[in-house]
């Protein structure tokens, strides 16, 4: 494992990133420019790249925030998201009720054209999950509810399988927090997106349509800021992750101080993901 001074260093050995989104190229409110340029400058020398996100919502919204944000295009070939996968698993539950947990409105997108309607959990079929109904809320406020969910034997999907994300100089707590507690609680999850190999191989599948030719796996990076879900995701499918420190582990590694390079690897070691490299932001 290097500790790579920038993207420059790998692009040689990569033909394709994939890329995280939230943590690695904005965190929420505002893009990291250096990040930016990284992407773009590695697509100027030929590397193509997809964004992967574990965002609750189907990819041109995804698209529309990064345009609010002032990330220009020209830094991705595609983007594939969590809502995305999330909108296939739904399909199951066409012409029944399911029961919405997240924040009002936020997400509708994520339902439309689909014969579903979204109702109480007393008589819905399944509960989907994108986040907790507000950034104040912590997973142990839905001890009620998840009593009624297991009463039912409701499968939980989780939208967003992230357990906390960056917004700002703040964590908050994402959908996977509370499948994550369902879990324990003896409820059935069913995940979208990242660490799961169908979003990977979307995500592949699109690279390889903007390389024009097919990818080796040895020749394509993954680069994200989360052990859980992008290390992981990586290991799994058999693909060298670039680790971001300075995200949601930033605290607990020092990312930006004077950072342990066996505490880095020590935290990534149980994804079993082969480190190309770590930064504590992404850059070229």
């Amino acid at each position: 494992m290097d500790n790579s001074t920038g993207l420059r260093d790998l692009a040689p050995r990569y033909d394709a990133v994939l890329s995280d989104v939230w943590g690695v190229v904005h965190n929420g409110i505002v893009a990291h420019p250096s990040a930016v340029e990284a992407l773009v400058e590695y697509r100027r020398g030929g590397g193509r790249v997809v964004l992967i996100t574990n965002a609750p919502r189907p990819s041109p919204l995804i698209v529309d925030m990064l345009d609010e944000l002032d990330v220009p295009r020209e830094a991705y070939d595609a983007i594939v998201s969590s809502g995305d996968a999330t909108r296939d698993m739904l399909e199951k539950f066409s012409g029944k009720s399911v029961h919405y947990v997240g924040p009002p409105h936020d997400n509708d997108a994520l339902f439309e054209g689909l014969d579903i309607t979204l109702g109480p959990a007393e008589t819905a079929s399944a509960v989907v999950v994108t986040d907790l109904d507000t950034d104040d809320d912590t997973p142990s406020m839905y001890t009620d509810r998840i009593t009624v969910w297991l009463q039912r034997n409701l499968p939980l999907i989780a939208a967003n399988p992230d357990r906390v994300v960056e917004h700002g100089d703040r964590l908050i707590y994402c959908g996977g927090a509370l499948a994550d507690l369902y879990e324990a609680r003896g409820g059935m999850i069913r995940m979208a997106g990242k660490p799961y190999k169908p979003i990977y191989a979307e995500a592949l599948r699109l690279a390889e349509k903007a390389a024009g030719k097919p990818l080796d796996k040895s020749r394509i990076l993954a680069i994200g800021d989360s052990v859980r879900t992008d290390a992981t995701g990586a290991a799994g499918f058999g693909i060298d992750l670039l680790f971001i420190t300075g995200s949601i582990h930033a605290a607990e590694l020092d990312a930006f101080g004077n950072p342990d390079p066996a505490a880095i690897e020590a935290l990534v070691a149980p994804s079993g993901a082969t480190m190309a490299g770590y930064m504590s932001r992404l850059a070229w």
